[in-house]
């Protein structure tokens, strides 16, 4: 029996740690055969290791080598897969939030729509992947506090307004920087995609990337090839130039643009209700042009009346969101 024949027995053999077969999740990593020593090398990844699951994995495997196949040998080496169970293997719509520079309320676009999203009762969580300009627990109003977990070492995120939340404002002592680099930035990013239990009803995850581009969008790009982005910029022409470099570096990335907003476009005088533009204009349409894409909405500059930093549907900026909410709907719905 040829190598190909024996990846396709393997392939029917089920996981016992995820009841999913081995064929499902694209587990073989490695297969070779030795001639020599007529010995099989394997290296295969499981849904967690350990305990009697693993046990059953291994004799399931040799079975199918030895006894089936009729080989001498296995060399078998088991990898455990966070993958599998994760949010990035569920039908998630992930929706990134990015920009050229940091100051044009990312964030708080993010926050917005997330919290428009459960108004309606959608299901939304938010990874808060500003991991050097956490802002996300503040902009919700949420005291800090450590995570908890769950038996099986998942980490539960914080909830509030039905939204559920991770970001390293947990993990740190408040007050304190972030001063990592590399290898800890993308376990921490790693963590929040593959580590955290999010709820199984989740249909949306809000991603509040960093401004700019670095090791986190390469990391996420690793994780969530599949989302798509919206590129924040205000009306003037710095944030914007800087913006069109943020959307192109998504795009060659392999990300979707799925449109731009365009912050801070103008202040409602009080007075005579004329718009004022503040930081000039013309910026979002020159961003949406640069990338080929959609102007999604134009948002005012404006104080909540309920909140801190959300909008709610009574007041201009929550109905602009509510706006934003449906465009990202129908896009999402309708995606080839």
């Amino acid at each position: 029996m040829n190598l190909t024949e024996l990846k396709q027995q393997l392939g029917e053999l089920i996981d016992p740690s995820n009841q999913m077969t081995i064929g499902e999740t694209e587990s073989i990593k490695h297969i070779s055969y030795d001639e020599e020593k007529d010995m099989v090398i394997l290296t295969i990844a499981m849904g967690r290791l350990g305990g009697e699951n693993e046990k059953k994995f291994r004799r399931d495997i040799a079975r199918v080598v030895k006894i089936d196949c009729e080989y001498k040998g296995l060399q078998l080496q088991l990898e455990e897969s966070k993958i599998f169970g994760s949010i990035t293997q569920k039908p998630i719509h992930f929706i990134g939030i990015i920009s050229g520079k940091g100051g044009v309320g990312k964030s708080s676009v993010a926050a917005n729509i997330a919290y428009r999203m459960s108004k309606r009762g959608i299901k939304v969580g938010v990874i808060d992947a500003d991991v050097y300009g956490s802002s996300l627990p503040t902009i919700f109003e949420i005291p800090h506090q450590n995570p908890k977990f769950d038996e099986n070492k998942k980490i539960l995120p914080i909830e509030k307004n039905g939204i559920e939340m991770i970001s390293t404002e947990f993990f740190t002592n408040p007050g304190q920087p972030v001063l990592w680099r590399g290898g800890m930035l993308n376990s921490m990013i790693s963590h929040f995609f593959y580590d955290v239990k999010w709820h199984d009803d989740t249909q949306y995850v809000i991603v509040d990337f960093p401004p700019g581009t670095g090791d986190i969008t390469l990391d996420i790009k690793s994780i969530i090839p599949q989302g798509r982005m919206i590129v924040v910029t205000t009306p003037h022409p710095s944030a914007s130039h800087v913006a069109i470099k943020a959307g192109h570096a998504s795009k060659t990335l392999g990300h979707d643009i799925l449109g731009v907003i365009e912050n801070m476009s103008y202040f409602i005088n009080p007075i005579n209700q004329q718009q004022e533009k503040i930081f000039g204009e013309g910026g979002g349409l020159m961003v949406a042009k640069g990338l080929e894409a959609e102007l999604i909405a134009q948002i005012p500059l404006g104080q909540p009346l309920h909140h801190q930093d959300l909008f709610e549907i009574d007041e201009v900026n929550g109905k602009i969101y509510d706006e934003i909410v449906d465009f990202i709907i129908f896009k999402s719905e309708n995606q080839l």
